[in-house]
């Protein structure tokens, strides 16, 4: 392939660019930037018009992290939006159940909806725009109609059996008329316009000032009738899930009310010119660094990145830090993760010298600070398939395979994702956020809200003594990862992408690239793949080893070669790798910024925009 070929131009300019997974969320942020906003103000209104026109990724009681430069301050700061579990979420309470694992769908794996409360923190501290004003966009196409994307039809048809039987709150919102939205149809939603707009007036009746309505609208979500309204519904229903039976939800009110969005500082890693930051161990945004950490022992600049060479090596990088992943990483709050010396260089030469020229097929975690690993029991994911209900699909978010209803219903098996945005302002303000949870299919419709929550809990494990053990107040580490990055110590780029485990796998490979001199859009649209090797992050938590799945534009050779290398090669179809979205800054001519942008063509949905 040649590496300057590009499916679309990468965007330049000097005003503002945006990329992001919806074509609408892209100018909506970037109407918001003409009209004066700063790039928080932006991606504000980007991210709540992604929980209306992305609803089979996420939705208004989903979490994002978020990853900000502010030009002002001169500093990086993360900002979580991952909610922890409830109070009653304990690992006694789901052994009484007979299970093994947190359940992927239903009422019982939720916690506590971290978007709302990081948005509008995000809104509140940096940014410039009155809520009602960002939340303008979201609440029109929520009230007037957006346009169905191929896949989310997909999605309902795949558990439209589930919303008409069991999940009746979820059929009145996605069934109307008792049937499956055809794609490219206008599609409304508007209880989840009114919910927005009780909690604007709410908010305004309580206070005269921008950031008073902004704290007022917090209090209306987290302590008022939002929470009240999935207190009850969590309390007092019950709903079929995964177990085969129908449980009643453990969130309460309380759990809402003793929440934050909080800010800390990223965690970085060196290569060569970039410092790469990435959210705490929180999330599993460490993996990127320390793969980056090998990498830079393992001279992957000097290949051809569509050779064996470079594919095998950042392969096995992966293994090791996603392995670390399984044995080290939680709540750093609530567990002792031996966090710098996992990101120490130190470490990473000694793990790099354990990558040879043949494919391990071994689970092998590292020894930090000469500590013994303790893995989870990864027998689980058996158990619980021979003992669970999965007719209506796993995981974040899959769906059963399809039946034949008419011309646009697929048989193969639909895998969904995430949502991406990046914006950077004129000013070099930039954000990078993932947004995710609160898909249509994860729980039921709350009816008094229009909306369902996260089912982010699936992640924590049951074992005592392992990191990521489920804990009351304890988050679970998510996969959401967005990335920023410094170029010679200069704020640079704004990145991310969906795909659960496969973030910080096809984010790094696109960082290579970059680095090695493609510009974004041919970054982004060069084949890639993804390893699986590690116990999944999603219900039901399923054990793989060595699999590389790789998109077929990779050249024969590649392939070849690494079959012979001894890995498991799957080949995928041809745009099938990746999700990425990205902005950058540079210091141009007469003291401004030229900025550029490029987007993902696989699923031709996403877009860059700016000028």
């Amino acid at each position: 392939m040649n590496p300057s070929f590009t499916t679309r131009p990468e965007i330049r300019g000097t005003y503002g660019v945006v990329s992001s997974t919806h074509w609408l969320a892209s100018q909506v942020a970037m109407s918001v930037l003409e009209r004066g906003g700063n790039a928080y103000d932006a991606a504000v209104a980007g991210g709540f018009v992604l929980q209306i026109v992305e609803p089979h990724l996420n939705g208004p009681g989903g979490e994002v992290p978020i990853l900000i430069w502010s030009e002002r301050e001169k500093r990086m700061r993360a900002l979580c939006g991952q909610g922890p579990a409830p109070a009653l979420a304990t690992p006694a309470y789901f052994r009484e159940l007979g299970v093994d694992l947190v359940p992927g769908i239903g009422l019982l794996p939720a916690t506590v909806p971290g978007a709302f409360g990081a948005w509008l923190t995000l809104l509140r501290d940096y940014g410039t725009w009155e809520l009602a004003d960002v939340l303008r966009p979201a609440i029109d196409y929520a009230r007037d109609g957006f346009p169905l994307v191929p896949r989310i039809s997909q999605a309902i048809l795949a558990v439209q059996a589930l919303f008409r039987d069991e999940w009746k709150s979820s059929g009145e919102v996605w069934l109307p008329g008792g049937r499956v939205p055809a794609p490219d149809a206008l599609f409304r939603t508007p209880a989840i316009a009114a919910t927005y707009t009780r909690i604007l007036d709410e908010a305004h009746a309580a206070s005269t000032d921008r950031r008073g309505r902004i704290d007022a609208a917090l209090d209306v979500w987290y302590r008022g009738f939002v929470a009240d309204a999935i207190d009850s519904f969590y309390t007092n229903e019950a709903a079929l899930d995964t177990t085969g039976q129908r449980n009643r939800g453990l969130l309460r009110k309380s759990d809402l009310a003793d929440w934050r969005a909080t800010y800390d500082e990223p965690l970085t890693t060196q290569y060569g010119r970039y410092t790469v930051a990435k959210c705490g161990v929180w999330s599993q945004g460490p993996v990127h660094l320390q793969q980056l950490a090998l990498l830079r022992h393992l001279d992957v600049d000097k290949l051809d990145p569509l050779s064996p060479q470079f594919v095998h090596r950042v392969a096995e990088a992966a293994k090791l830090a996603f392995a670390d992943r399984t044995a080290w990483y939680g709540d750093p709050d609530h567990a002792q993760v031996p966090l710098a010396a996992l990101l120490s260089d130190d470490y990473a030469r000694a793990r790099a010298a354990c990558i040879g020229e043949r494919a391990s097929a071994a689970l092998q975690p590292g020894s930090p600070e000469g500590l013994s690993p303790r893995l989870p029991d990864l027998d689980a994911a058996i158990r619980t398939l021979a003992a669970s209900d999965t007719r209506y699909g796993v995981g974040e978010p899959t769906f059963a395979a399809l039946p034949p209803v008419d011309e646009w219903a697929s048989r193969e098996l639909f895998v969904g994702d995430t949502c991406q945005i990046d914006v950077i302002d004129r000013d070099g303000n930039m954000v990078a956020a993932t947004p995710s949870g609160g898909w249509l299919s994860s729980s039921p419709v709350v009816p008094a809200l229009g909306f369902s929550l996260t089912t982010r809990l699936q992640m924590t494990w049951l074992d005592d003594g392992v990191p990521g053990q489920l804990q009351p107040g304890k988050r679970p580490c998510t996969t959401l990862s967005p990335g920023l990055a410094l170029r010679d110590g200069q704020p640079y780029m704004a990145f991310g992408t969906p795909g659960g485990d496969q973030q910080d796998q096809w984010t790094v490979a696109f960082f290579l690239r970059h680095a090695m001199g493609m510009n974004l859009q041919a970054a982004i649209d060069a084949p890639s793949w993804h390893i699986d090797h590690f116990p999944g992050s999603f219900w039901p938590r399923a054990l793989t080893l060595n699999r590389l799945t790789v998109e077929s534009r990779m050249p024969a050779a590649t392939l070849d070669a690494l079959r012979a290398a001894g890995h498991d090669v799957k080949v995928g179809p041809d745009w099938s790798e990746g999700r990425i979205s990205a902005c950058t800054r540079e210091p141009a001519a007469g003291g401004r910024l030229l900025l550029r942008a490029a987007a993902n063509p696989r699923g031709m949905q996403g877009y860059a925009v700016g000028r």
